[in-house]
């Protein structure tokens, strides 16, 4: 019994001692990273993850919410990229990058490691008045590559379709162009049919000369959780309907992720480093699952 005790003792020594030369304190019932705002790693990343850059700030700074939000400053997915890429930030939690942000970091000998934190589904929106339910992926295509223009084509009202589109480089159209037009070329829309902010395009969508015309994209988080319009659906693709279960499961046709993006000459034992290990363990993930995110599976 007492070489029980002495060897549980022994085991905690040894994991204070290990956990002072990183900086932070980690017993076994506490695994959680501890900083303080002076220490926290230098984050940066897409408008989508804002929720998670504050709870995990919050929770690894001791402070609430309100707190946490001061240090928490997000400018966007391809500013963060660039930020990465310059030194200026430690970690991003971002989308995809675009090939272009992938040739910016190549043309100043950066590599990035680009590591899975969330799964997050890629999803289509309409007015909720429309009388179309879903589409396949094949018919999106169409609609957005110009082949088809009136939603009667895609069992709906003989009115035509008005296919709003993000901006290069944001984190909606590089996924839009990544995960679902592949290698089909979308059209180039009219000037006003390319729409700034995520939550512009969603209201866009639900009010179009007040008529049921408009089809739109986004990521499910960004819909359903922040940015919430009753006058928007969500559409079924290929029959399956997004929402946290078929996109946890796969069953929802295009799935993707959200990011921690590091540089690949972070240092291995770095607060940046750490935070990411810690996304990933069990309580990262249920972290990220109180603030509204799907778990990776």
């Amino acid at each position: 019994m007492k070489k029980m005790a002495y060897l549980s003792l022994l085991v905690l020594i040894i994991a204070v001692q290990l956990s002072a030369c990183s900086g932070q304190v980690v017993t076994p019932e506490d695994a959680t990273p501890k900083f303080t705002p002076e220490t926290y790693p230098k984050v940066d990343g897409s408008t989508v993850t804002i929720p998670l850059s504050e709870a995990l700030g919050a929770r690894t700074m001791g402070i609430n919410i309100e707190e946490a939000r001061q240090y928490i400053v997000h400018n966007k997915t391809h500013q963060a990229y660039l930020n990465l890429i310059n030194g200026d930030a430690d970690l991003i939690f971002v989308t995809s990058p675009s090939k272009e942000e992938f040739q910016i970091a190549k043309d100043n000998n950066v590599n990035m490691e680009i590591i899975p934190i969330v799964s997050e589904g890629f999803v289509f929106l309409t007015s909720s008045d429309n009388p179309v339910k879903g589409l396949t992926l094949a018919q999106i295509q169409d609609i957005y590559s110009g082949k088809t223009t009136n939603w009667k084509q895609v069992g709906g009202n003989d009115v035509g379709i008005i296919a709003y589109q993000r901006p290069e480089n944001s984190g909606s159209q590089t996924g839009f162009l990544d995960l679902v037009m592949n290698k089909v070329k979308p059209v180039d829309p009219p000037i006003e049919q390319v729409v700034a902010e995520m939550g512009q395009l969603i209201d866009a969508v639900a009010t179009y000369k007040n008529r049921p015309d408009a089809i739109g994209y986004s990521y499910y988080y960004f819909v359903t959780d922040m940015w919430g319009n009753d006058q928007v659906k969500l559409l079924e693709v290929n029959g399956v309907y997004p929402d946290k279960t078929t996109i946890s499961s796969g069953s929802y046709p295009i799935r993707t992720a959200y990011y921690a993006v590091i540089r690949s000459d972070e240092p291995k034992d770095s607060s940046a480093r750490q935070l990411v290990d810690w996304l990933l363990s069990e309580e990262g993930q249920k972290l990220a699952e109180e603030a509204g995110y799907v778990r990776l599976k």
